[in-house]
């Protein structure tokens, strides 16, 4: 969401919580575009842009997440860079849901380790 209450919500969540929110809304746009190359473009470059935010953060502080946590998220960002990039546009049907999982799966993997 890019209107004024999507910012008022995010900025009221934890870093976890808006990551979470992030990926989810990314996920969603994603889904959404899948049918207008215009739109795709844009939402498949915000989600790499959000990857490599998140690939930023992780080599920087970590965020108290183990090794092997940053080393998966390292390795996720740079497969949603080089798929986004390998494919654009003509991305498959199939690659984009694996995109969109990946978003949904690691957004779920971060609000359950807000409850630990």
């Amino acid at each position: 969401m890019e209107n004024g209450q999507g910012r008022l919500a995010a900025e009221s969540l934890s870093t976890p919580e808006q990551e979470a929110f992030s990926l989810s809304q990314s996920a969603v746009i994603l889904d959404q575009s899948r049918n207008n190359q215009g739109e795709l473009a844009s939402a498949l470059e915000r989600n790499m842009e959000l990857w490599v935010a998140i690939r930023m953060l992780v080599s920087r502080n970590g965020g108290g997440m183990t090794d092997e946590t940053k080393d998966n998220l390292t390795k996720l960002s740079q497969f949603v860079a080089e798929t986004t990039m390998n494919h654009g546009v003509d991305i498959s049907a199939e690659t984009l849901d694996t995109l969109i999982n990946i978003n949904l799966q690691i957004s779920e993997g971060l609000l359950e380790g807000m409850n630990r």
